[in-house]
């Protein structure tokens, strides 16, 4: 077999699927055997040969096919189109906003699609074909793709919504430090997300609302529960950015009030010591003429009079309500 060569299936149009089990017999497919599902990881030379050479692609969609970056879109090709789509990273040891990317190549006979990166909604679908409840054509092949990779969008979702909860937990307990950081990355990772779901649920509503002779009327209603979904996802991520913005910000402000009450006592304080410290240091200079260095009461007295005046500064901010 194509080393790279991930799956290939004939479907039984049942629900089932037929393994394809060498290369020979791969290569002389014909459409009346059935529809043809190919999956491949494009990193492998093996595949990028074997891709060059069938005869649905010119050199420019194989290109599309093998890029290191894509972003999500549909678009016509020679043989038929090509869409192009955003999973959520489940992988092991992945952040889940680093989106794998799987590229379709769709005509009305076969469906060739291409990943580097591991999918599970792939294996869901393959598990489906194995209880004969798998996708019966090339257009509800489509369509569960793009379900079952919108589908897995939800917990990751829900576990960014779970962990602003946590966040604002922390604002109502100032005794507590808040995780700068964490709402940092999580803001970074809201973005990365919501930058490739836009333009992916652009595509889906396009396939919904333009012909294409493989995917089937009856099966745009699916597509459009999952451009709905997709929507709902989107404004999800909105809202969570926005809180995530609130929450930094009323972060931002706690920590500016308490430096500005902890600015306001210092002032308070050195306004108090201002005229003592004057005092204080007019009578220090060593200079003839300073009154009292004759008498014995005069430290005395010097001392009472201070705190008489500060007594009275601090009776004077408090009915300015400075204290």
């Amino acid at each position: 077999m194509i080393n790279g060569l991930l799956h290939a299936l004939v479907l039984d149009e049942q629900g089932g699927a037929r393994t394809i089990e060498n290369s020979a017999e791969l290569h002389n497919w014909q459409p009346e055997q059935g529809k043809l599902w190919v999956h491949m990881d494009y990193s492998q030379a093996d595949v990028v040969t074997w891709l060059k050479d069938c005869e649905f692609l010119t050199d420019y969609e194989l290109e599309s096919l093998t890029a290191d970056e894509t972003r999500p879109r549909i678009t016509s090709a020679t043989n038929g189109h090509m869409l192009f789509l955003r999973g959520i990273n489940l992988n092991p040891a992945q952040s889940p906003e680093d989106m794998v990317s799987i590229r379709l190549f769709i005509n009305d006979d076969i469906v060739i699609t291409t990943r580097k990166r591991r999918l599970l909604s792939i294996q869901d679908i393959l598990a489906s074909f194995s209880n004969n409840t798998g996708p019966r054509s090339i257009s509800e092949l489509v369509c569960t793709i793009t379900q079952k990779l919108t589908s897995r969008m939800e917990s990751v979702i829900d576990a960014l919504d779970e962990t602003l909860d946590e966040f604002e937990e922390e604002i109502d307990e100032p005794s507590k430090k808040f995780d700068n950081q964490g709402l940092s990355q999580l803001r970074r990772q809201t973005i990365a997300l919501k930058r490739y779901l836009k333009p992916q649920k652009e595509a889906l509503i396009s396939m919904v609302n333009h012909h294409y002779s493989w995917l089937f009327d009856e099966d745009k209603a699916k597509l459009n529960e999952t451009t709905n979904l997709l929507t709902r996802y989107l404004e999800e991520l909105d809202s969570s950015i926005d809180r995530a913005q609130i929450i930094q910000q009323t972060v931002t402000n706690q920590v500016s009030e308490q430096l500005n009450q902890r600015m306001y006592v210092m002032s308070v304080v050195a306004a108090l010591f201002l005229p003592l410290g004057f005092l204080t240091g007019l009578l220090g200079v060593n200079v003839g003429g300073i009154p009292g260095t004759e008498s014995p009461y005069a430290f005395t007295l010097f001392v009472v009079f201070l705190v008489v005046l500060t007594g009275s500064i601090g009776v004077y901010f408090k009915n300015k309500k400075w204290l």
